[in-house]
């Protein structure tokens, strides 16, 4: 074959090769299917499998692959899928109470309307994941990676979610309720109206975050980095905010009656008609905060830095002429 007949061989051959490549590769599906309860497909590899609406509770799926796919609907209840790889696959609607996902891998994986409760995810990968109206009561999620993920409406009551990336993650309306978020990354995070009562996110850093009209009355803020965070007509009542960094935070109008802010960093912060009733501000730093219409009712405001710098102006409930220890 001279160099002339085999250039368009070469071709063809590349063009078969490329063919072959894209093409999808057929799948061994499991043979208990449709009813796969309490199967052993430990270390399966079922990428781009049809498996929606499949019953696989208590299913020993440990190590499978997944990648991409269907699992919609599908019946996960108690499954083990520790270390599982579930990137980019459908799990919309399926029943995974009490599943184990340890270490499991669901990057841009779809968890709609998916049943959660109670689920291990410990140190599982889930960035950019879409969680929309989910179902995590009572998960525990340690360590969980959830950067970027979409967690809107999702219940998350009494979810252990200590030490979480929750970086940008979009949380807006749902529910947390005494939820355990201590030393999560939540900076740059959407929390608009979502409930946060009871709460605890100390050491958390909130850094940027929005929490625009959210409950966080009696949350545990302790030490948490709330810079430049925005908490416009955030309800703080009994909130323990004690050394809490809110430098440059946006406060206005809300409301912090009996909140503990002991040390708390409120330089530059914006307190516009903020309700501090009772507030205790024993030894807050105020350098240039504005406090303009706030409500300042039986505040302590004991050894309080930089409080004549603050703008005051406006504000009720406290004598202020002079520096006084307190209101």
């Amino acid at each position: 074959m001279n160099r002339f007949t085999s250039t368009p061989m070469l071709i063809l051959m590349s063009l078969i090769l490329v063919a072959m490549a894209a093409a999808p590769l057929a799948v061994a599906l499991p043979k208990c299917l449709p009813d796969c309860t309490d199967a052993n497909l430990e270390g399966a590899a079922l990428s781009g499998a049809d498996l929606a609406g499949a019953s696989l509770s208590g299913a020993r799926l440990k190590g499978a692959t997944l990648y991409r796919a269907d699992l919609s609907g599908a019946n996960l209840a108690g499954a083990d899928l520790d270390l599982a790889t579930l990137a980019g696959a459908d799990l919309s609607r399926a029943n995974l109470p009490s599943a184990r996902l340890a270490g499991a891998t669901l990057g841009a994986a779809v968890l709609t309307d998916a049943n959660l409760n109670g689920a291990n995810l410990t140190a599982a990968t889930l960035p950019d994941a879409d969680l929309l109206r989910a179902d995590l009561r009572g998960a525990r999620a340690f360590a969980a990676i959830l950067t970027g993920a979409n967690l809107a409406g999702a219940e998350l009551s009494d979810a252990y979610l200590f030490g979480a990336y929750l970086g940008n993650a979009n949380l807006a309306g749902a529910t947390l309720r005494n939820a355990t978020l201590r030393n999560a990354y939540l900076a740059g995070a959407t929390l608009g109206g979502a409930n946060l009562a009871g709460a605890n996110l100390a050491g958390a850093n909130l850094a940027g975050a929005d929490l625009t009209g959210a409950n966080l009355a009696g949350a545990d803020l302790s030490g948490a980095n709330l810079v430049e965070a925005d908490l416009t007509g955030a309800v703080l009542n009994d909130a323990r905010l004690r050394f809490a960094a809110l430098t440059g935070a946006v406060l206005n109008e809300a409301v912090l009656v009996q909140a503990n802010l002991i040390g708390a960093a409120l330089a530059g912060a914006d307190l516009r008609a903020a309700d501090l009733t009772g507030a205790d501000l024993r030894a807050a730093e105020l350098l240039q905060a504005d406090l303009r219409g706030a409500t300042m009712a039986q505040a302590d405001l004991r050894e309080a830095e930089f409080l004549t710098e603050a703008n005051l102006q406006g504000i009720t409930g406290c004598d202020l002429t002079g520096r006084l220890p307190g209101c």
